[in-house]
């Protein structure tokens, strides 16, 4: 199976799971006598006191022909009601009777204690983690009823358990998913930490962890190259936390600290292939000291110093 049939099959088997879960495979939807779909539309009706059916459509993006046969049966059964827009002569207004909002009030009672019900059986992170992941499927996917991603928030910490076994493992899989690299460079990363967190002068020396909207999404650490010379080590952002300005803001770090510990120079190695971070780099007043070729990590790389004065 290929990696885009692969991704077909998760999205379909998410579909009929949760179509499961929610009940709505059953004969009736919430034991009342409504579809899923017409209970959509009775939804939609409640939000307001009244509203053209052409918009009715077009926010539930419904075939014509199905949405006027649920109309008609809500009408056969006084739970709507019908005008002509005062506006625009051509167009009709529907509005819920008090029949039509007693019954979406009971069906929205019903829709709630089911979901309460959910709710109650998770741990509280589960829980957490279920309504997040809920959140990014309607900021990620078009269509009516998608909602604008939030502002993303973020900060800087110091590790904590569990961090440094994060890094390692990200740095293993993103530089292999991006430029092609083996498991040596991960092997490369896991000394670097074990070093720093094994022997480290916590006056001279540290790592700090971005997060992002709770989870760890890069890192920096700062190191002892001798008395004079601090070392930038591991720089890390995630591909999902990209463009919020977070590299800049390790690097700054990584120089506030370096510069209060006494050092009066800081360096740092990398290769030419990792554009954005030398241009992060750059912008944060490092030069370009020396480079040179050599096969590294299963790839012919051209790896560069860096250095400037703090």
């Amino acid at each position: 199976m290929t990696p885009e049939a692969a991704q077909v099959a998760a999205v379909r088997a998410f579909n009929r799971f949760y179509t499961n879960v929610i009940g709505v495979l059953r004969g009736s939807y919430l034991d009342v006598p409504y579809s899923l779909t017409e209970a959509r539309v009775l939804f939609e009706l409640a939000r307001q006191e009244s509203t053209e059916v052409a918009a009715l459509r077009r926010a539930l993006d419904i075939d014509a022909g199905y949405l006027s046969r649920i109309l008609a049966r809500f009408g056969t059964e006084k739970l709507t009601e019908r005008r002509r827009s005062e506006t625009d002569g051509r167009a009709q207004v529907i509005r819920l009777t008090e029949a039509g909002r007693a019954a979406f009030a009971d069906l929205d009672r019903r829709q709630s204690e089911q979901t309460a019900v959910m709710l109650a059986g998770l741990p509280g992170p589960d829980r957490r983690r279920l309504l997040a992941a809920m959140a990014t499927i309607q900021h990620v996917l078009p269509g009516p009823g998608a909602v604008p991603a939030p502002p993303r928030s973020w900060l800087l910490r110091a590790p904590r358990p569990g961090d440094l076994g994060w890094v390692i493992q990200r740095h293993g899989a993103l530089y292999a998913r991006e430029y092609g690299f083996d498991e040596t460079f991960e092997h490369l990363v896991a000394r670097i930490v074990a070093d720093w967190a094994g022997g480290r002068d916590p006056r001279r020396e540290a790592a700090w962890i971005a997060e992002v909207d709770g989870e760890p999404a890069g890192c920096v650490f700062c190191v002892r190259q001798d008395d004079s010379t601090a070392k930038l080590r591991l720089l890390l952002t995630e591909p999902t936390a990209r463009g919020l300005g977070i590299g800049g803001r390790l690097v700054a770090e990584c120089l506030r600290f370096a510069r209060d510990a006494g050092y009066t120079t800081i360096t740092l190695w990398t290769q030419d292939c990792l554009h954005e971070a030398r241009r992060i780099y750059q912008r944060a007043g490092f030069t370009l000291v020396s480079e040179g070729s050599h096969h590294s990590f299963g790839q012919d790389l051209t790896e560069q110093v860096w250095s400037r004065p703090l």
